[in-house]
Parts: structure tokens; sequence; C-alpha cells
């Protein structure tokens, strides 16, 4: 038992109202270790203190996570649904992810496959200001997938960035950003690289009456991502794109929002692909590139292409556009935004992937074009018609 002068026998909490959110994790091991691990996590996550020596009362019967299933997959995994009291998390973000993958993230045979916020969770943040229909409404493309690409490689001049994004919007791109590697690089630096980038895709535009817009990478030091964000409003960016695995999902969520921003916010997957690489520990690709995103605000969320040069599979694909989508309340569904090594004669394929609601991110892949650029992306555009069925998983 506790010493009784440090903590009291038992102990009421003030203001709980019974509303709780659920989390369901996968656990390896027999029936016995499953079980240890599932009332390991309830109080890892929440009071991080022994059962036996918590006060009476409220503290254990209610803020203390609690096991609400338990059942095999097979003879050596489980899945758990673990709920916890909102109270534990209150209106933080931060807080959320902590009590969600906290300190269990350090324990082996551990993932999290999805999450199941309360109502009250959900009413006290606004998700994805934009989502599906108000980026398809700011870009006046209402039906077809949309396309995006990177300005790159790394080491061109303002200038020479400049003419591409004109050269891309002009040929039919949706939404040209920076490569998550252009930062405030003295090569091309950010205000410079933003005024001469926004004004290139305003140029095509006027040319070509279509609504592209240029996306700048505004991922930085503290301090400096909010500022970042406010020069692309001013200058003209029709979206930001931030890495949030680099500077915080609470970052990225602050800029969506803003209500003097009120931009598209786009999320590069930079730095937590090892949330996902092993599939006993970790975080689920639908939890991480599909519900963390849209918790976080993101409109679009980026992430490896199957068939391209990383290892995601075509089942994994499918479930982070599920977890872009699968309702969230009433908050908006949020666009999966396939790249990394994809190709244009990978394209029809997706379709039955990702049907209509996707942005294709196509960077190095446009310059592999048998003509022009602008053939290029007609024959894109072509290929996104076209349609076809679901690549093979693998």
């Amino acid at each position: 038992m506790a010493h009784p002068a440090v903590l009291p026998s038992s102990a009421q909490v003030p203001g709980l109202g019974g509303e709780r959110f659920t989390v369901r994790y996968a656990l390896t091991g027999d029936p016995r270790e499953a079980r240890r691990k599932a009332e390991d996590i309830c109080l890892e996550q929440t009071v991080e203190f022994p059962a036996d020596l918590l006060p009476a009362g409220d503290i254990p019967q209610a803020l203390v996570g609690r096991i609400e299933r338990l059942e095999p997959v097979d003879d050596a995994l489980f899945v758990a649904d673990i709920s916890y009291a909102v109270e534990v998390v209150d209106q933080e973000l931060p807080q959320l992810l902590n009590v969600v993958f906290g300190n269990i993230s350090l324990m082996p045979g551990i993932r999290v496959l999805r999450i199941d916020p309360s109502p009250g969770l959900l009413a006290a943040r606004r998700g994805p200001r934009f989502g599906q229909q108000g980026l398809r409404e700011l870009l006046g493309v209402p039906t077809r997938p949309l396309l995006m690409t990177a300005l790159k490689p790394l080491g061109l001049a303002v200038e020479e960035l400049a003419r591409l994004a004109y050269r891309y919007a002009r040929a039919g791109v949706d939404m040209v950003k920076d490569d998550h590697g252009l930062v405030n690089q003295r090569i091309a630096p950010f205000e410079a690289r933003l005024e001469a980038c926004a004004a290139a895709v305003a140029r095509a535009n006027d040319e070509t009456g279509r609504r592209a817009v240029y996306v700048p990478n505004v991922t930085g030091p503290a301090g400096e991502v909010q500022r970042r964000a406010r020069a692309a409003k001013s200058l003209g960016a029709g979206g930001v794109m931030v890495c949030p695995g680099l500077v915080g999902f609470d970052v990225m969520r602050e800029l969506a929002d803003d209500d003097e921003l009120a931009l598209p916010v786009v999320s590069h997957p930079a730095f937590y692909g090892s949330f996902v690489t092993s599939p006993q520990q970790g975080i689920s690709h639908y939890a991480l590139y599909g519900q963390l995103q849209r918790l976080s605000g993101a409109d679009a969320s980026i992430f490896p292409n199957v068939g391209g040069r990383f290892s995601f599979s075509a089942e994994e694909c499918r479930s982070i556009a599920e977890g872009c989508s699968d309702p969230l309340g009433d908050w908006a569904p949020a666009f999966p935004t396939p790249g990394g090594g994809l190709q244009l004669d990978t394209v029809p394929r997706m379709r039955g992937l990702y049907g209509e609601d996707v942005i294709y991110l196509m960077g190095g892949g446009l310059h592999r074009g048998r003509g022009t650029l602008d053939e290029t992306v007609a024959e894109l555009q072509e290929a996104i018609a076209m349609g076809g069925g679901a690549p093979n998983a693998r």
C-alpha cells in the first residue's frame, strides 16, 4: 500500500464526464503475454504508476485505461481495444498522441492499428479545413484525380525553379510544390523562391484560365514555420507543405486551424517512415498516414506509392486511402497523395486502387516522357482517365 503521508487512500477527480475514446492495438505473444501487455498499456499510457499503489476511487476506476476487447488473431497475435477517458487528453493534440503511443512506443510487440475518437474529441477539433471537396473547389477540378509535382532537383537556382513552376502549371499540373528538401538554403532562399514561383504559377494561370497553385515547403526551425506560412499567404501561394515528423504534428495542426492563414495544408512523410516498417510494432499505415494526418488538419497526405522505389504494398496503400476517407465525425476527408517513384505507365492501374479522389504526385517521372512536358502531362491526364484494375498486392 502507498504511504498514507504521501498519497490519499481514496481520490475523487472533479469534472469526469464518462466519455471515452478507443485505440486498437495489435499485441504479439501468447495469451498470457498479450494480456500482460494490454494491462501494461492501460497503466503506462495514463497514470504510469503501479496499480497496487493507486488510491481507490476515480483514478483506477476512470482514468486508467480500460481493456474493452482482447481477442486472438492467431496463436501469437492478439487485438486489443483499450479505452481512455477524454479527461486524460483534454484539448491537446500532443497529449492525445502521447496517450495513443507514448511510452509504449519503447516496448516491443505493440502496434497501433486505429484510433476511434469520441464525439467530444472530434468536436473540439476542426480536422482538415478544406478536405477533398474544398480543395477541388479551390482548384476548379470537380471530378478527376488531381495532379501534383515537386520542384527538384535541389541545387537549381531560384530562376530555374520558377521556370519549372511556370512550365508545370502551364502544362496542366494542378499543384506545384517545393520538394521537401527545399527549405531556406542559400542556393534558393525561401522568400526569393516563394515570390518567384508564386508569380510564375499565377502567370501560367493567366494564360490558361486554370487555377493551379504553388505550395511552398514551410518546414523549418521552431518559430520559423508560422513566419514562412504567413509569407506564403502574403506572396500568393495557394497552400503550404509541412513535414510533421520534423516539426511536430501540432505545428501542422496550428497551421490548419489558423483562420488568418486559411490555406490548404499538405503533409509530407519525411522522418517517420520507420513507424510502419515493422508489422509487429509501430503504427499502422491506416492510422499514421490517414487518421493522424486528419487529426492534425492535413488536407492532403503524401505517402510512398506501391510499385515505386519504396516498399509499400497495394493493401497498405489502400488502407491509407481508407484512413484518409473513412468517417470521422463530420470531418472532411483528406486526399491520399501517392508518390515516390510514380511513373506514367503505372498510373492507369492505380484507378482501381484509389478511385477518383486522389492526388497523383509525380516528380522525376514527368521528365521521362517521350515528348515535351506539355505532351507528357496530357498523356498523364489521358492515362488517369483510362483507369484500370488495382495493382497486385505484394
